[in-house]
């Protein structure tokens, strides 16, 4: 099992989420299960499978550029009793797969590990048909699947371990590229389903998810030192929420959501869902992707044209309080 500590957490960190997991926890679990298979759809190289490749040869397919018919063949696959991971770019697999996971994931159950890379914003210029706003809305429509979206390099080993454990299907959602921040520097637990908190404070409560997360713990430094007191919360289950952790939005003066995906369906979407269930909740800001396609440019560009840098997210912050 892997433990993190600064050592590991910094070269999770160099890897990003993708490589992390592919680079470290698939090479992992094939050691582990000789059930384990892992499907891709031409992304091998990109994804940092050369090492897996070479040492379980037997235990990889490479589907082409052909993502429903490798959704089709993990399923094949999980119905023989083998345990499939499926893999290329988050917004090919939520979308153009859209049905196939519907139908072997969701209606019939098999426990397929559906890792969508590069999702949110972090395809820079190769433009809004790679860009990835959506998958959350998706995936979290469909029922029996599993949402998990790592803060960092680390915690995505963490979660692949999770995922690879539990009964049904798994849609992971991996944000950033190389040189991911680092979130956990230390040993901590996960537990699906339930949300770790980072840091606490008593005026604004913050959810976030992703590569979102470290944004999140730098705005809430800078609320700080404005004299505002903040509760950061890693929301790395985005289905089935933590409805414990949200309802307690109610002792704090604003709650804030901040994901790299659109405003509408995603986490905000979620957490919006059971606070209007309860009495007595704080208004709501959530912070995401503006519900439009953006000018491609870099990584750091679209972040801020969605107003999801740390100052700006503290400003809207400010703004709402």
């Amino acid at each position: 099992m892997f433990e993190i500590t600064k050592l590991s957490a910094r070269t999770c960190s160099m890897l990003g989420q993708r490589g992390s997991i592919f680079g470290q926890a698939a090479l992992e679990a094939a050691k582990e299960d000789e059930k384990f298979i892992l499907l891709t759809a031409d992304l091998a190289t990109l994804s940092g499978m050369t090492k897996y490749i070479d040492k379980y040869p037997n235990q990889f397919y490479n589907i082409g550029i052909a993502e429903q018919n490798m959704i089709g063949i993990a399923a094949g696959l999980a119905a023989e009793g083998f345990h499939p991971c499926a893999t290329t770019y988050a917004t090919f697999i939520t979308m153009r797969s859209c049905e196939q996971i519907r139908h072997f994931c969701g209606y019939m159950k098999e426990k397929i590990i559906v890792v969508g890379s590069g999702a949110g914003l972090s395809q820079g210029f190769a433009g809004n048909t790679h860009y990835t706003i959506e998958d959350l809305a998706v995936m979290r429509s469909i029922p029996n699947m599993t949402i998990l979206s790592p803060a960092d390099g680390a915690s995505a080993i963490k979660l692949f371990e999770l995922a690879c454990k539990e009964q049904g299907a798994v849609y992971m959602r991996l944000t950033g590229n190389l040189n991911c921040p680092m979130v956990y520097k230390e040993e901590n637990e996960f537990k699906i389903g339930k949300a770790n908190l980072l840091k606490e404070g008593n005026e604004v409560v913050i959810y976030a998810v992703g590569t979102m997360v470290s944004a999140a713990m730098k705005a809430s430094v800078l609320l700080e030192d404005k004299g505002i007191s903040v509760t950061v919360y890693d929301m790395f289950t985005v289905k089935p929420i933590d409805r414990e952790v949200v309802n307690n939005a109610k002792n704090y003066k604003l709650a804030v959501t901040i994901e790299e995906h659109n405003k509408m369906g995603g986490l905000g979407a979620a957490v919006a869902e059971v606070m209007t269930e309860q009495a007595g909740m704080p208004r709501l800001l959530r912070c995401g992707i503006h519900d439009s396609f953006d000018l491609a440019c870099d990584y750091d560009g679209l972040l801020a044209q969605n107003r999801l840098t740390p100052e700006l997210i503290m400003e809207d912050i400010i703004t709402k309080l």
